[in-house]
């Protein structure tokens, strides 16, 4: 299991989704482990240094966290650049912007209140329902995101579906002929919005045929693996190489770092700073149970500060 690709999610997460969904289109073997929808996560916290968001890929001792970074790796290890989102051109690179940050959002928030509850009733019971809310207004906090409600919501997903319908008129998939990130990306706060609501999604003809198209592609080849076994995995492993790094960041490789997101789920990861390219910032963490992990993030959206004797910092 030494290179497997060990993806580290839950069945209800739409991200994780977008990426089950690439191995699906490749019908790549992976490797599944579940953890929690909610912190502690004991099967992955150890492997990231809490990294607050799911999913994580996992390569033995490297650790690739954001979607946007795992879509990168997943191309790469498939042979299969049309997962590769640095690929997309500029007209699909902004459709899946849109559905990644305001519409992803918009999904959960045009549904009816009340129908949102009872779905995470339904799903996790009454006291994990409140558990589960309870995180996820945490989440959000200090974040740059802010998550539209009402009709706002509404008019912001319609926008989305409508610019949607226009594209498919052109083409069968979101970037021509074959499906790509880009139909993936735009299909997963859909895929929220059906889950939550509990209702087939309301939409024009073509994508009410893309989406039927995108749900029958399927998982891959998906072998469920223990805590156990991705945790040996990382310990006999060691990092792969490190690329050059770009000459003017001001934060001196080997310095002492905190990376995190900055639009939501604000939880730093310490540790060494290894290497930054113009794509990814990669730090090192030396632990008693696995010995050297490298953690990946991608460059952007994500800060990345240095901690210095005399308590100043320097922000990039």
């Amino acid at each position: 299991m030494k290179n497997s690709l060990i993806l580290h999610h839950y069945d209800m997460s739409p991200y994780a989704e977008k990426i089950r969904l690439m191995f699906g289109l490749t019908n790549t073997h992976w490797c599944s482990l579940r953890s929690p929808v909610q912190p502690p996560r004991p099967s992955l916290d150890p492997l990231t240094g809490g990294y607050r968001r799911i999913p994580v890929l996992q390569i033995g001792a490297d650790i690739f966290c954001d979607t946007a970074l795992i879509a990168q790796e997943v191309a790469l290890a498939t042979d299969c650049p049309e997962l590769d989102p640095t690929m997309v051109d500029a007209s699909a690179a902004d459709l899946m912007e849109k559905a990644e940050k305001e519409t992803f959002f918009a999904a959960v928030g045009s549904i009816q209140p009340w129908r949102q509850l009872g779905t995470m009733v339904k799903l996790f019971g009454p006291v994990g329902a409140y558990r589960f809310v309870k995180d996820r207004a945490s989440l959000m906090k200090g974040g740059s995101a802010r998550p539209p409600t009402g009709t706002k919501a509404k008019a912001l997903f319609e926008s989305l579906l409508e610019e949607l319908e226009k594209r498919l008129d052109q083409h069968p998939w979101v970037r021509g002929s074959a499906p790509s990130v880009a139909d993936f990306t735009v299909y997963h706060p859909l895929w929220l919005n059906v889950m939550c609501n509990r209702r087939p999604l309301k939409a024009g003809p073509k994508v009410q045929d893309w989406y039927q198209r995108i749900s029958h592609i399927g998982h891959g080849q998906r072998e469920e693996i223990t805590q156990e076994k991705a945790f040996a995995v990382a310990r006999e492993a060691q990092p792969r190489p490190l690329p050059t790094s770009v000459g003017n960041v001001p934060i001196a490789i080997g310095d002492m770092v905190e990376v995190a997101p900055l639009d939501y789920g604000l939880v730093p990861v310490s540790g060494v700073l290894a290497a930054v390219t113009e794509e990814r910032i990669i730090i090192t963490r030396e632990t008693s149970e696995f010995g050297m992990i490298n953690v990946h993030f991608p460059f952007a959206d994500y800060s990345l500060v240095a901690k210095c004797l005399n308590d100043k910092s320097s922000t990039l």
